[in-house]
């Protein structure tokens, strides 16, 4: 009878544990910060490891912090080249129809991209991010498409979008807070530019239309900003079926973390929360960088052009520590692969680097060569042959 007293008591443990959404980070497994928020996560950026969570995969309305997967894409057109920070962009009837938060954009007015992307970052500007994306992709349902697609790509299981700024307040628009952190980590890692934007307290903008020109001022909805130390970003929303949602980043001694609250009872309290995961990651967390590799050599390849190809590490190696260790003793080493062989695209695979801590492996990068070798044909043979004579 003891035993079977103890076995439920134990399940009751577990089942209240799990409603209460605890940490699971490094080996303290009984944190609670005590968020009062729906859910929350607290992500480190460079490695995208979570360090805190409650209810990280429940499916809540975003509000406007759907407009990080809109600067996803914005800033990808932009470093495709398929638009310019000084193209101009023309506001349709409909994307001045938009209500909520807005910069009141006439029809026909005309803003750079670079002013619409500051109306969408620091004043959540519903009519900003139509705009936007009625340039980008020609409508704004062919956009969302798009954000759909990447949000896929990213991994984003709980998530779908329905609108480009997140107005829609119905069932179908939604997302997690991990995968609101996801997105994060895209927009903030691949696309740091974003907070040259994120980081403006207030910026004025000149509205031009037929009735002459006007002086509007774009004032960030973010309080982190000036309330917490390193805050570089990134967004807010609120709607009544959202409440109050924040996904804030930061960076404190080259440790960038992301922190999302969702469904937040009251605006102060997703800045409080946000606060608090932040100041749990600064205390607990250091973070490796290999940000000065050395240069790699060249590697020989086989049936090329070239009979080498020089190569690049393909990403920045970083680990993330939660029990304060020392990284004096990180070595490294250099494992090619046994045989190259051409044709070879630039960023093809043609090893790893691999990193240890004390003799234990942490992880690894890729080396991928730097440039493309063709397949040699039967005049390159010829002309190898040519040369190896004239050589010789």
């Amino acid at each position: 009878m003891k035993r079977w007293i103890a076995i439920i008591l134990m399940i009751c443990l577990i089942s209240g544990l799990a409603k209460t959404g605890r940490v699971y980070a490094g080996e303290d497994q009984g944190t609670d910060l005590g968020i009062t928020a729906a859910a929350c996560v607290l992500m480190e950026a460079s490695t995208g490891k979570v360090l805190y969570e409650k209810n990280a995969d429940e499916r809540l309305s975003p509000a406007s912090i759907t407009k990080i997967m809109t600067l996803i894409l914005i800033f990808e057109a932009l470093d495709e080249g398929r638009i310019s920070l000084q193209d101009q962009v023309t506001t349709s009837a409909y994307a001045k129809s938009m209500g909520g938060s807005q910069v009141f954009l006439e029809e026909g007015e005309k803003q750079t991209v670079e002013t619409l992307i500051k109306c969408i970052v620091v004043a959540s500007g519903n009519d900003a991010s139509v705009a936007m994306a009625e340039y980008i992709s020609g409508s704004e349902q062919a956009f969302v498409d798009q954000m759909n697609q990447k949000a896929q790509e990213l991994g984003m299981t709980n998530t779908h979008f329905t609108d480009c700024c997140g107005l829609t307040e119905s069932s179908d628009h939604y997302t997690s807070a991990r995968d609101v952190a996801i997105m994060s980590r895209e927009l903030s890692v691949n696309h740091p530019q974003i907070h040259e934007y994120s980081t403006i307290w207030m910026e004025d903008i000149t509205h031009v239309t037929g009735k002459g020109s006007s002086l509007f001022t774009l004032a960030n909805t973010n309080k982190l900003l000036k309330q917490y130390e390193g805050c570089t970003g990134l967004k807010t929303g609120s709607t009544s079926l959202a409440k109050y949602c924040l996904s804030a980043t930061a960076v404190r001694n080259d440790l960038e973390l992301i922190a999302v609250v969702m469904a937040a009872p009251d605006y102060k309290v997703r800045f409080t929360e946000a606060a608090t995961l932040l100041n749990y990651g600064f205390a607990n967390c250091t973070v490796y960088k290999d940000a000065k590799p050395e240069p790699l050599g060249d590697v020989q390849v086989k049936n090329g052009v070239k009979d080498t190809a020089g190569c690049d590490y393909g990403e920045q190696f970083s680990y993330l520590s939660t029990t304060g260790e020392s990284f004096e003793n990180i070595t490294k080493e250099i494992h090619l692969n046994p045989e190259i062989t051409a044709p070879l695209t630039a960023g093809d695979p043609v090893g790893t680097v691999d990193y240890f801590l004390n003799g234990e492996k942490i992880g690894s990068v890729p080396i991928v060569v730097r440039e493309d070798v063709a397949k040699a044909g039967y005049i390159d043979y010829l002309r190898k042959i040519a040369q190896a004579l004239l050589v010789g």
